[in-house]
């Protein structure tokens, strides 16, 4: 009869537990960087900016403040897509931070955006192969972009209003980098598509679509800022309806 030693449980979960820390390190991400050639002169130039304009906010370690987020695993992409669109660093304290004039250079924003991704694993800026509205399929772009963005955006991404004083903007002068951006880091009180949600195939088409609606003309004529039909009825009735009566008038007013 074996006499099992009374260590034995131990050392299995010891076994297992390395075992599971071993499978895990080759099929986690590794990680987060600003994209592929990102340097450390980059991360320091990128901590020194951080330093001067956003510690004041986001705290001296980007932990967060009482008046600001912690940045600590929001990626690379979430802050070049909050700088390169103006919205960081903020103007005043409301319900959004609006879209303005852009404060720092492309390489600026490259190095606190490489600073950020070392705090911790976070989405990274896409390469252009990435974003690019060649490699997608604006049909299938269409069909995903309505079924799960124009709620807010509209139907062509015209933008619309949301509550609590909140606005999703129109996607007409946006970047494929910054719509790609917005959808794997979900800004403001946008959702985050990930891959699981939308494939990477699946962010090129609504890419590829919405680059069309950029450049599309208007085959119906004036599209009256594509915003819907509340626009398109207060046309009808103000000036279609109302030349009709005009025209009315002056018929009667001939007769007699």
């Amino acid at each position: 009869m074996v006499r099992r030693n009374r260590y034995a449980p131990v050392v299995l979960l010891l076994f297992a537990l390395f075992l599971t820390a071993g499978i895990y390190s080759l099929v986690a991400p590794g990680s987060a960087t600003a994209t592929q050639g990102t340097s450390e002169a980059n991360v320091q130039e990128g901590e020194a900016i951080f330093e001067a304009n956003c510690a004041s906010c986001h705290g001296p370690d980007a932990a967060g403040t009482d008046i600001a987020p912690s940045l600590t695993g929001v990626g690379a992409a979430s802050v070049h897509f909050q700088m390169i669109t103006g919205r960081m660093p903020m103007a005043n304290n409301s319900p959004q931070a609006e879209v303005k004039d852009v404060q720092f250079t492309e390489e600026q924003i490259y190095d606190v955006s490489a600073y950020v991704a070392t705090l911790g694993p976070g989405p990274a800026i896409p390469s252009a192969d990435l974003v690019d509205p060649a490699k997608g399929d604006p049909a299938s772009g269409m069909e995903l972009f309505r079924t799960n963005c124009s709620m807010c955006h509209n139907a062509v991404g015209a933008g619309g209003a949301l509550s609590e004083g909140k606005v999703a903007p129109s996607l007409m002068d946006s970047t494929p980098t910054e719509i790609y951006e917005a959808m794997v880091t979900g800004p403001q009180s946008m959702p985050v598509f990930n891959d699981a949600n939308i494939t990477e195939q699946g962010k090129q088409d609504i890419i590829s679509y919405i680059d069309h609606q950029q450049n599309a003309e208007s085959i119906g004529g004036n599209n009256l800022g594509s915003v819907g039909p509340v626009v398109e009825g207060m046309w009808i009735w103000i000036v279609g309806i109302g030349g009709l009566c005009l025209i009315a008038v002056w018929i009667g007013a001939k007769k007699s």
